[in-house]
């Protein structure tokens, strides 16, 4: 059986990641690269980067197609276009770019460590009303908030 961090690491064997400050590089020099934001809708909402499109990574590849009710015109038509996709921590980023290399698309890299770094790296974040979110708020966000169910059982000694 493989493990989620496995199915990430193997998918790492296809794609290439990116620092944020690499990404703020990229943006300077490509401002039509496109971000893409594959976390769920209530996530993006309460933050992102500016700019970015989002869609979430459950309905990625048939958003990535024409003919589907999830069909995301602006990245059916993305195939040669430079794309940096992001998320929370930047695991299923991984996932989602490897998906992407799979169907075609030729420019595709992962931000690494995620929306978490960018905004370590004190890059801006918006909201859906599109105002800044204060980085302090967005780092507790941003923190993991396992309950007691979610963590590994302790094993008998």
């Amino acid at each position: 059986m493989v493990r989620f961090i496995e199915l990430v690491r193997h998918c790492l064997l296809d794609v290439k990641e990116i620092l944020p400050w690499n990404l703020v590089d990229r943006l300077k020099e490509n401002p039509g690269l496109l971000i893409l934001d594959v976390r769920e809708p209530n996530e993006f909402d309460a933050m992102h980067i500016a700019g970015s499109l989002n869609v979430p990574r459950g309905i990625l590849e048939s958003a990535c197609e024409w003919d589907f009710e999830e069909t995301e015109p602006e990245l059916v038509n993305a195939r040669q276009r430079e794309i940096v996709v992001v998320c929370r921590s930047g695991h299923r980023s991984i996932l989602a770019a490897h998906s992407l290399h799979v169907l075609g698309y030729e420019n595709v890299v992962s931000l690494k460590s995620g929306l978490r770094g960018w905004n370590d790296y004190e890059e801006p974040l918006v909201n859906k009303a599109g105002e800044a979110v204060d980085p302090d708020f967005a780092d507790q966000y941003f923190t993991a908030k396992l309950r007691p169910d979610q963590m590994r059982p302790k094993t008998a000694s």
